[in-house]
């Protein structure tokens, strides 16, 4: 019995891992507001290879809508531009010395409607990642009666623990996903 409790527990941190998963990924959607996690997918080719733009700069938010990229290496802000302009995030580089100014556009209804898309696709593939897991963890506790490890009331116990849990959170999913279409929706 303690083996399939514990099971409960690392179930519920996997299905936490795929909403921390959902979490980046719609940090990663531009709102039309500036944030650093925008420029997460931005890979600098520095010194031979590919480094994410984070080990290679500090990016700062000094206004609402726009961003500061300090390079802290001089010979590669060349490569800092071109990285972000590759990235096709549809911003456009300023760049000043060592500092990259990058001012975010607002967003028309269309590219609005785009996102909130884009933001129920990540949303159902954390919702599948979710039910993944509660499959995995119901094929568990089948296992365990079967192998007469657990009894009949145990199985109902342990399986309706999963779906609770499950519920909880597809709850959140959901959650998460109708804060970021009120965010990129009301800006």
């Amino acid at each position: 019995m303690a083996n399939a409790t514990h099971n409960l527990e690392d179930i519920k941190r996997r299905m936490q891992g795929a909403i921390a998963s959902l979490k980046t990924e719609l940090s990663g959607l531009r709102t039309g507001r500036a944030s650093p996690h925008m420029l997460d997918p931005v890979q600098v080719d520095a010194y031979g290879s590919p480094m994410p733009l984070n080990q290679v700069s500090t990016v700062t938010v000094p206004e609402p809508r726009m961003m500061a990229v300090n390079v802290w290496d001089k010979s590669l802000v060349h490569a800092v531009e071109k990285a972000i302009v590759a990235a096709n995030l549809g911003l456009t580089p300023a760049t000043e010395g060592q500092v990259i100014r990058l001012r975010i556009p607002e967003l028309n209804e269309e590219r609005r409607k785009e996102l909130v898309k884009l933001a129920h696709k990540y949303a159902e593939a954390a919702r599948v990642a979710v039910r993944h897991v509660r499959r995995d963890g119901m094929d568990v506790v089948k296992k365990l009666e079967k192998d007469h490890a657990i009894g009949k009331d145990e199985h109902d116990k342990f399986s309706a623990d999963i779906q609770k849990a499950t519920d909880q959170m597809i709850a959140e999913v959901d959650t998460v996903l109708a804060g970021k279409e009120k965010e990129i929706l009301t800006v």
